[in-house]
């Protein structure tokens, strides 16, 4: 704003009398503006959500209604002040607003991209009781994040006096990134190992630019680094050095939260065809190694009938991901229907207004190949839904007889993935589950060697990025409680 402090006081006290007159619930939610579909479909290099503008930030923040008790903050795995920032939005403060997500929040940017607030802190929004579609905060906060980066502004949260204790981090993703911030903040020296020649572990690797642009989650890391965090790359915590040489190197405690990279398979007849590969090799080489280049040292085949197995957000980044490498046909191939897909609503959404082909109710039971080993045809079993469990759940089973097959020339197997075996394999005596998760204190994030905490993917086998961000800040708080007792 171009007012001075004591005019913009002023305005912010007149803006809250006007704003306590007004109706607010009776608002319908703001929408935020998107790239065209057909456009959009043909950039990877383009985020497809535009963002707000203050005007509209600030007309969603007054659709907040103060509630005596806010219960939007029991969904943030976080524990943001939500109905502080949203405040702080409403009257016009967005620098302070942007402080106080980093209170509590590493990554404001990356999660109000691509949190499900839908399942978490909007769920548990008052006006979805009142039947109203809920206070946009994914949105507020992605705008007050963004207003700060993009007014040069950039606050660095307050960090403690020094301690001297050196602190590891296995991985740079979410979980690795949130413990770090919050050890930084108490005063530790914290370190971060990363495997690959980027930070920001899945956050690179694993979401595509047209969803969360590189250049975002840069500037988090970048904050990270003037709070003290140190980042060391190309170096693999179990191969290039393992726990014992951290010990000797000083390290009081380890975060492990080296994610789940390790694909599954259906373990299906033809699927080690060339042109079957897994969306972890697909979403990292086109991601991070540029393999959609003619130039690339390791190219990726740019299929034209793309098939993608699986229903959730990685299948969706993968499928959206090959209609912008020129699929002629881009599919979605689920053994349930739509409405059990566990991909957001909004990507969805999106992926059908790009032209994604949603094959339902189909599962594939073989691939076949030409003479050269390449796949050309995918064989689907029909499936329909069963009875319901003892969840409530309604299991998908064969339609007896009915098959059909598809021509593809890419599949892109998206299942599910395990643990980084690495870290379990290398570290003797390390508690682990027959799925090779690690075992930890679900209190404390602490496994059964006192020194290792854990939290993200390689405990839970599966998480989204705020649920991993809220491990890393549960297991610092308790690695400084343990830490300053056994001292």
């Amino acid at each position: 704003m171009d007012l001075n402090e004591e005019r913009a006081q002023q305005w912010r006290a007149d803006l809250r009398n006007e704003i306590k007159t007004k109706d607010r619930t009776a608002k319908t939610r703001v929408h935020m503006p998107e790239l065209d579909a057909e456009y959009r479909s043909h950039t990877r290099v383009e985020e497809v959500n535009l963002g707000l503008t203050p005007e509209m930030a600030m007309a969603e923040a007054q659709r907040c209604i103060d509630c005596a008790n806010p219960t939007c903050m029991e969904g943030c795995p976080v524990g943001i002040y939500i109905p502080k920032f949203v405040k702080q939005i409403e009257v016009g403060d967005f620098l302070g607003a942007a402080k106080t997500l980093k209170e509590t929040s590493a990554l404001p940017a990356v999660c109000g991209r691509v949190c499900p607030q839908e399942k978490q802190c909007e769920a548990q929004c008052i006006h979805v009781k009142m039947k109203k579609e809920a206070v946009a905060i994914g949105h507020l906060e992605r705008f007050a994040a963004d207003y700060e980066r993009e007014s040069g502004k950039i606050s660095v949260p307050e960090i403690g006096a020094p301690n001297g204790i050196k602190i590891a981090v296995v991985g740079s993703g979410p979980a690795g990134l949130s413990f770090a911030g919050d050890m930084a903040k108490m005063g530790y020296d914290v370190t971060v190992f990363e495997a690959l020649h980027e930070i920001g572990g899945v956050l690179k690797y694993g979401i595509p630019e047209f969803r969360l642009p590189n250049a975002i989650v840069d500037v988090e890391i970048e904050n990270l680094r003037s709070m003290g965090v140190k980042f060391i790359t190309n170096c693999i915590i179990g191969k290039t050095i393992t726990i014992e040489d951290l010990k000797e190197d000083g390290f009081k405690g380890v975060f492990v939260a080296s994610g789940a990279g390790l694909p599954r398979f259906m373990n299906i007849k033809g699927e080690n065809f060339v042109g079957v590969m897994s969306s972890n090799e697909y979403l990292t080489r086109v991601n991070l190694m540029d393999a959609a280049s003619e130039d690339s040292d390791t190219p990726v085949f740019l299929g034209k009938h793309v098939a993608v197995i699986g229903g959730g957000n990685t299948a969706m980044d993968s499928v959206r991901t090959a209609r912008r490498l020129g699929a002629s046909r881009a599919m979605i191939i689920y053994r349930r229907t739509e409405e059990e897909m566990p991909a957001r609503l909004e990507e969805v959404k999106h992926a059908k207004e790009e032209g994604i082909e949603f094959m339902t109710l189909r599962n594939p039971i073989e691939f076949r190949g030409n003479e050269q080993g390449r796949v050309t045809e995918m064989v689907l079993q029909v499936m329909e839904l069963g009875e319901p469990d003892a969840s409530g759940r309604r299991a998908p089973v064969e339609v007896p007889g009915q098959t059909e097959t598809i021509e593809v020339d890419e599949v892109i197997v998206s299942v599910g993935v395990s643990p980084n075996p690495l870290i379990p394999q290398s570290v003797i005596g390390l508690e682990v589950t027959k799925w090779g998760t690690i075992v930890v204190n679900q209190d404390s994030m602490q496994s059964d060697i006192p020194m290792i905490f854990a939290g993200g993917d390689i405990v839970r086998g599966g998480a989204t990025v705020i649920l991993a961000m809220g491990d890393g800040r549960k297991a610092a708080a308790s690695m400084d409680k343990w830490i300053k007792e056994k001292n």
